[in-house]
């Protein structure tokens, strides 16, 4: 039995005013994962790609714990997109065999009267061929259930975001404006005194 689950939720976080724009912070993807993700749960695969290790869930009778490898990226402006490149179910072969998870999501900041604010929503569908122990389910409750926890899912990735995004920038805008470059004119070197 073949059953489809979606939700999608929408994202809005103020930013505020710090000496480097947010658009430079959100060019760097690595930084932007372990705000969303607990860093422990978080393999890097490549500079924009990334393995993340989901706490295992539970549905109905089954407990399950995906891994999901996703590409985050970002445009010139600071726009962040990112999709789900590939998936693994742990816990339980016969699903893992025939699950598909297809994540996508945006964020990108926009400024009004001098006031940024970061607008998103992220996607997340979820097909997967149900096991025999559940054939006997109502499929209304299949669907209620794997949509609920799909939503939570979402809810808790966006409660992360919105708390550790905004402190991480804080962070990093202030290491930043703390290592100012050294510039020399040519004819000096540092420590050296003329006699």
């Amino acid at each position: 039995m073949r059953s489809r689950f979606f939700s999608s939720v929408p994202v809005e976080i103020p930013v505020p005013d710090q000496p480097v724009p947010i658009q430079h912070y959100l060019r760097q993807p690595q930084r932007l994962v372990k705000a969303l993700v607990d860093p422990k749960r978080v393999d890097v695969l490549s500079p924009d790609c990334f393995r993340l290790k989901m706490r295992p869930l539970h549905f109905l009778t089954l407990t399950v714990q995906p891994t999901v490898d996703m590409r985050v990226w970002a445009d010139a402006k600071g726009t962040v997109r990112l999709r789900s490149v590939g998936c693994e179910i742990r816990g339980v072969e016969y699903i893992n065999q025939r699950f598909s998870l297809d994540l996508v999501g945006r964020l990108e900041p926009y400024t009004h009267n001098g006031k940024t604010t970061l607008y998103g929503k992220a996607d997340l569908k979820v097909a997967v061929d149900m096991p025999p122990a559940l054939w006997l389910t109502p499929k209304p409750i299949i669907d209620a259930t794997g949509n609920t926890l799909l939503a939570s899912v979402l809810h808790t990735v966006k409660q992360r975001l919105t708390r550790h995004i905004i402190a991480d920038y804080r962070a990093w805008a202030g290491e930043t404006q703390q290592d100012p470059p050294i510039s020399l004119s040519p004819n000096m070197s540092p420590n050296i005194q003329s006699s």
